[in-house]
């Protein structure tokens, strides 16, 4: 199995169309060996994340959530604030969501950079 690099221009791109695209290339979907049950997918680097689009009011409305386990401390973060931070990061909680629930999952992620 050879793996691929696929570098992507994020500038102008839609958050949720870019991160369907990406999770395609990450899981090999587009590749004729595709099988469910191994990680066959490429290597994506993407470039200009600062310039992603961000349709609606989601970056006023949008918040994202994390818990420490103990009683009382759930976070939570609007996209706004996060995106100002750390874009990479709004891209891969969205790549995160469309790639399946198993254990390929985090390997998958790995092969996801940022440039």
């Amino acid at each position: 199995m050879k793996r691929e690099t696929h570098t992507i221009d994020a500038d102008g791109k839609v958050l949720g169309r870019l991160a369907s695209e990406i999770a395609l290339l990450l899981r090999g979907k587009h590749k004729p060996d595709f099988v469910l049950n191994q990680d066959v997918g490429d290597f994506v680097v993407v470039e200009n994340i600062r310039k992603i689009k961000i349709t609606g009011k989601k970056l006023e409305q949008k918040k994202y959530f994390h818990h420490s386990g103990y009683l009382g401390n759930l976070k939570e973060t609007s996209m706004k604030k996060l995106l100002e931070e750390n874009p990479f990061e709004i891209l891969k909680k969205a790549v995160y969501g469309m790639l399946p629930v198993n254990k390929l999952r985090p390997e998958q992620l790995k092969r996801l950079k940022i440039k």
